[in-house]
């Protein structure tokens, strides 16, 4: 296998090489594979990819970066769609997604014509290793022991599930928020740098947060956590849900508010939600993508003895079917995002979208 250090790299990446010695190369080869791979996609990446460091994360061996890729339209005006990967150290299959889509994308972007002029109505941003700490450790948190997903200063409405929801009981236990009110930790001010500088302005943007390690099923969850009553884009959320069944009918996705399932405090989304739709008269929708682990388990039960089997699967074949099977609806948002103008409700519409949403996602809460 070719040498990262023989390529002629992306200036920033070239920039992170020089400062690591061979025994840092060596660990990062061990325990944070997706990082090398990542950067081994955007040292050969076509000179349009823009890379730079959001952040970085500081660790006894090695000082890790937060990379921020950019691809599409420089226009301010053009829609964003937003990719995230590895909040959860843990959750490592989340990270492979965004890597994964983000290889395709790359190498289609050398032949094909109509992906360059869908580029050009478009600009993705994707960061598909917030945490590296977390998964250079091994762990669902950040090296401060702090849950990503648990740190926004947003408090539940309502009872939340007992430490499922969030504690500040101990960072030694799972779900540890942190003390957001004083700030969030710094892999979340990167990210939240990111959403504020491209998301407020644009006429519509999405994101997608790609995790694993709940239920039987893939779901595609969006805002909110912190209550069980609607977001005020409500309908917006059930056209984007009709234009995927009607394009795709023999897709395998719930999609429901996370507040079906529990509520939490300090979620991230409802966080940048409230914040971007606030100050925009565009519309955003953050979604986050479940994995359903719990099927990988049940196909390979003896997966339970490895932490990393809870949440990633660890067989080949169902680790390259993973990879595959979320790219079209990867596909589908970029697209989506495109031609936002064609689908998302208008004014008469978007009162019947809404009592359609409520009718089929809050009835028992209505």
């Amino acid at each position: 296998m070719t040498e990262l250090k023989n390529l002629t790299l992306h200036p920033v990446i070239s920039d992170q090489q020089k400062g690591r010695d061979s025994r840092q190369r060596r660990l990062l080869r061990s325990f944070l594979p997706e990082l090398v791979q990542l950067e081994r996609l955007l040292a050969e990446a076509p000179q349009r990819v823009q890379v730079r460091v959001a952040g970085s994360v500081p660790l006894k061996q090695v000082t890790l970066p937060i990379y921020r890729v950019d691809i599409g339209s420089d226009d301010p005006n053009v829609p964003v769609l937003l990719l995230v990967g590895g909040v959860h150290g843990l959750e490592r299959i989340g990270s492979q997604v965004v890597i994964s889509w983000l290889e395709s994308l790359l190498v289609r972007m050398k032949w094909d014509a109509g992906l360059k002029g869908l580029l050009e109505r478009v600009h993705i941003t994707l960061l598909p290793v917030l945490n590296p700490g977390g998964m250079y450790l091994n762990q669902r948190s950040n090296p401060n022991g702090v849950d990503l997903m648990r740190n926004a200063p947003i408090t539940a409405q309502g009872e939340s599930t007992f430490l499922l929801g969030g504690q500040r009981v101990s960072r030694r236990l799972p779900w540890y928020t942190g003390s957001p009110e004083q700030s969030m930790e710094p892999e979340n001010l990167a990210l939240e740098q990111v959403v504020h500088e491209m998301l407020p302005g644009r006429p519509f943007s999405l994101s997608l947060d790609c995790h694993s390690g709940f239920g039987w099923q893939d779901q595609i969850w969006f805002p909110y956590a912190y209550r069980r009553r609607p977001m005020r884009r409500i309908a917006s959320v059930m056209a984007l849900k009709l234009i995927w069944e009607q394009a795709y009918p023999n897709h395998r996705y719930v999609f429901e508010p996370q507040s079906q399932h529990y509520l939490t405090h300090g979620d991230l989304w409802d966080h940048f939600y409230k914040q971007v739709n606030r100050t925009s008269n565009g519309t955003f929708i953050p979604l986050t993508l479940e994995m359903g682990s719990w099927r990988w388990i049940r196909k390979r039960p003896r997966q339970l003895l490895r932490l990393n089997g809870l949440f990633n699967p660890l067989a080949p074949h169902r680790h390259q079917r993973v990879l595959r099977s979320h790219l079209t609806f990867i596909d589908f948002l970029m697209s989506a995002a495109a031609s936002h103008e064609a689908w998302l409700p208008a004014m008469e519409q978007e009162s019947m979208l809404r009592e359609a949403a409520i009718m089929h996602w809050y009835r028992e809460t209505s």
